[in-house]
């Protein structure tokens, strides 16, 4: 009994000091992640042996760069690897960001984080209805204060748009194009308004002559008609 044990514990300790390779990485949740999606959005650097991976710093930096809703990382003897679990968010607007001076187009879930267009599950996202332009690590709040207001009140985004200087333009389905601006603070305030003004104005000739609703000041909102 005693000769097994010390067989076992020797067997265990030289298997994790086994070095694991990129092939020796194991994937659940997700069909939509390589193992170069893994590599490439991590320090890991493989083949290292199995005890020196930092599974807590490779979750971190997993959850940020890829957007995901979590992730566990951990190491594995039977069989022998690296297990990632993955869990990603769920897309509710269509998006786009520039990087690096480039156009990237993708999904944004309802806390406001950003989606890659490859890292999507296509047949989750047929019914999507809202578009977000200009996407921006900072908008994140400000999208899903936006994303919960909707869910819960008598409003229907169309588009939200940011300029590169951050100012916020909204279309909503009946009142049209909805000006914000670039001050992120006041957006609960705007966003009662918006639904204040949809819930007063019933009659849909008015609402035909609308043009654009200004809500750069909140305390002073305008509303621009068409002129004949």
């Amino acid at each position: 009994m005693l000769v097994t044990f010390f067989f076992l514990t020797t067997y265990l300790n030289t298997k994790t000091f086994q070095k694991v390779y990129p092939q020796d990485i194991l994937i659940f949740g997700s069909d939509f992640f390589s193992k170069n999606d893994i590599l490439n959005n991590s320090s890991l650097k493989l083949p290292t042996p199995l005890i020196f991976v930092k599974t807590i710093f490779t979750e971190k930096e997993l959850k940020r760069n890829l957007s995901l809703e979590n992730v566990s990382v951990s190491r594995q003897i039977f069989p022998f690897g690296l297990k990632i679990l993955i869990q990603t968010r769920t897309p509710i607007a269509y998006g786009d960001k520039i990087l690096k001076g480039e156009k990237i187009n993708g999904f944004i879930d309802k806390e406001g984080f950003f989606i890659d267009e490859k890292h999507s599950d296509k047949e989750s996202i047929k019914k999507l209805s809202v578009k977000v332009f200009g996407w921006k690590e900072n908008f994140k709040e400000i999208l899903s204060k936006i994303f919960y207001f909707q869910k819960n009140n008598n409003v229907e985004f169309v588009t939200i748009e940011f300029s590169p200087n951050g100012f916020l333009t909204l279309e909503e389905k009946t009142l049209k194009t909805i000006l914000l601006g670039i001050e992120p603070k006041r957006i609960e305030t705007q966003l009662q308004i918006i639904e204040d003004i949809k819930n007063q104005i019933k009659d849909t000739k008015v609402l035909k002559k609308i043009d654009n609703i200004d809500l750069t000041d909140p305390h002073n909102p305008k509303i621009k008609v068409f002129k004949p």
